[in-house]
């Protein structure tokens, strides 16, 4: 009986509002928050694939770019998530690159401007979210491949040409938020190629303590709905999204890859280490 008290007491003081803090709540009522917020999910997925499959096609692209952004801020909200960002990304040609944590970055970017995104293969065959992403501009590439990491640069540097904003996550795979990898910078190469500036942006996920948060965590053995699971018990959970400086494209893939490196380390508070950059010979993936 107690525990419904206290239940009850914490929605009638609106416990459910992002960014307001709960100094306890029981075990029950996270448990059927989470519950909640995964029903609210799964009705967003649908009506997502809904506007797609029915509409995308008689639309232009103004049009499915706002219809994006839209979509991927009510999904941060109804995943519980409290978007903080800082910055605005060009309304022209640009090459987007972060730090990569979760597949939760892709709708924190979508959020600040809709872009396409560069994204290994293995996204395509993933239930909903896999069509989702196939059908919204996205750029797929087989890791470990020199050749498709060539037509995907040669993709995308087509793609900002034509004044779109490509993302592409140059660690080559997820962290736990904590460390900042390498970057390999052959995907860089397109914003060389297409004469277009290279905008960094930071993301970092933290707890009501301000600390980093491991929830959105998508790395090692975590499955996707692991992952969900554990974004959607989280209390307080934020996103912070931090555009930096453009860098103009330099001749140099490499200086291109540590300037990027150095910026979003700088802004994320780890250290730069001396080979940012990775570009193996014979070995480069992206």
């Amino acid at each position: 009986m107690r525990v419904v008290k206290l239940a009850a007491s914490a929605v009638m003081h609106g416990a459910f509002t992002a960014g307001q803090q709960v100094a306890f709540l029981p075990p029950v009522f996270r448990q059927t928050r989470a519950a909640w917020r995964l029903s609210l999910i799964a009705l967003h997925l649908a009506w997502g694939c809904g506007v797609v499959a029915l509409t995308f096609r008689w639309r232009n692209v103004h049009s499915q770019r706002r219809a994006k952004r839209i979509w991927s801020r009510q999904l941060l909200r109804r995943l519980g998530i409290r978007l903080e960002d800082s910055g605005a990304l060009p309304d022209c040609g640009v090459l987007v690159v972060a730090n990569h944590v979760s597949w939760i970055d892709i709708f924190v970017i979508n959020a600040l401007r809709a872009c396409a995104f560069v994204c290994k293969d293995d996204v395509r065959h993933w239930p909903v979210i896999g069509w989702l992403t196939a059908s919204t501009e996205t750029i797929f590439i087989q890791r470990g491949s020199r050749a498709a990491a060539r037509r995907t640069a040669e993709e995308v540097a087509e793609a900002l040409r034509q004044d779109g904003a490509i993302v592409a996550f140059p660690e080559g795979t997820t962290t736990n938020g904590t460390e900042l990898l390498p970057f390999r910078p052959a995907m860089l190469q397109a914003a060389i190629d297409a004469q277009v500036p290279l905008v960094p942006v930071a993301i970092r996920y933290r707890d009501r303590g301000n600390a980093i948060s491991p929830a959105p965590t998508y790395d090692g053995d975590i499955s996707l709905m692991q992952c969900l699971r554990a974004i959607t018990l989280a209390d307080d959970l934020v996103a912070v999204a931090t555009v930096l400086p453009a860098i103009d494209a330099p001749t140099a893939r490499r200086h291109l890859a540590d300037a990027a490196h150095a910026s979003i380390a700088g802004e994320l508070g780890f250290e730069v280490t001396a080979e940012a950059s990775a570009d193996a010979e014979g070995n480069e993936r992206v």
